[in-house]
């Protein structure tokens, strides 16, 4: 057992057979909105969190999801056991649904869910071991007045463009500022600076994506003495801190060491850093909902599911 997929009412094993309707508005135009989550030794990381994310997100595009949240939460953790990973990635997705050529939002009649558990490894080991090299993307982050940062959308155009700019830089990420010159965040990480012993990182208002892992280091921060605060941050900032570094659901935590062709430090993952990720790893441990026990069984959802527009959509 590997790679486990919830079709939006059946269940997949196989790439080939996870197909999504070309009229879908989630592929047509990006309509919808997502979620990745970590599993950790069998257990899904902050999943509820992740949940309330994806509902907030999908509220502000004003998206009915098909499914009640507590269902939701029963499909995820059903993908993860079916999936027989302890360390996997769950990416969640609810697309408008499929309608016609134009954009019209209510020519779709009802949203579609997607579950993914697959691995996932989003730089190596050794990114991990010595740190990045990023730069400052030419590429502004969008107006929180024109497509506000916390909606995870599945239109991820501005973000793209960014790393393919970092790519061509042969940089391994980009920072993205603001269209008044401040520090959003990465393209999909949340940025986090440390000079003489405190911890910074963006504030939401700039336009950024407050990520689920964004909170934990900053609690971590806070349990461990260290001050941490949201800070509006330059591209300076950054030029002159001791360490930086990246959080996000997919990359964890990671070190950058470099910034512009610009040396961080003395050039290696900081101290303060390392000690944030060992206190990330052993909360990894623990706060997560367990998704099998050694007497589970694999379940199958209800057969019948009232959506939010009180539409029945079958589960197989």
């Amino acid at each position: 057992m590997g790679l486990a997929i919830y079709l939006d009412g059946r269940y997949v094993a196989r790439r080939e057979d996870a197909t999504v309707a070309l009229f879908d508005h989630g592929f047509l135009y990006g309509d919808g909105v997502f979620e990745g989550i970590r599993v950790y030794g069998g257990r899904v990381f902050r999943l509820d969190d992740h949940i309330e994310r994806l509902y907030r997100s999908a509220a502000g595009i004003e998206l009915d999801v098909p499914m009640t949240a507590p269902l939701l939460r029963d499909v995820i953790l059903e993908t993860v056991r079916r999936s027989a990973f302890d360390e996997a990635y769950v990416r969640v997705v609810v697309s408008r649904g499929a309608g016609d050529l134009g954009i019209d939002p209510r020519k779709c009649a009802r949203g579609s869910i997607f579950v993914i558990a697959d691995r996932i490894a989003v730089y190596p080991k050794q990114k991990y071991e010595n740190g990045l090299r990023v730069i400052t993307s030419s590429i502004r982050r969008q107006r929180p007045d024109s497509l506000n940062s916390q909606i995870k959308s599945l239109n991820y155009l501005n973000n793209i463009l960014a790393k393919q700019e970092a790519t061509r830089a042969g940089a391994d990420e980009a920072i993205m500022l603001n269209d008044a010159g401040y520090i959003t965040e990465a393209t999909a990480d949340n940025v986090f600076l440390v000079r003489s012993g405190e911890v910074a990182t963006p504030p939401v208002h700039l336009g950024l994506l407050e990520g689920v892992t964004r909170k934990v280091v900053l609690d971590l921060a806070r349990q461990m003495g260290l001050p941490a605060h949201e800070r509006v941050l330059v591209m300076q900032d950054v030029y002159g801190a001791d360490e930086v570094f990246l959080t996000g659901t997919g990359a964890e935590l990671v070190p950058v060491v470099e910034a512009d062709g610009r040396r961080i430090g003395d050039g290696r993952p900081g101290p303060i850093f390392q000690r944030l990720l060992e206190a990330f790893r052993e909360r990894t441990t623990w706060d997560g909902v367990l998704a099998r026990t050694e007497t589970s069984e694999p379940v199958r959802p209800p057969k019948g599911v009232r959506s939010a527009r009180s539409k029945e959509a079958t589960i197989q």
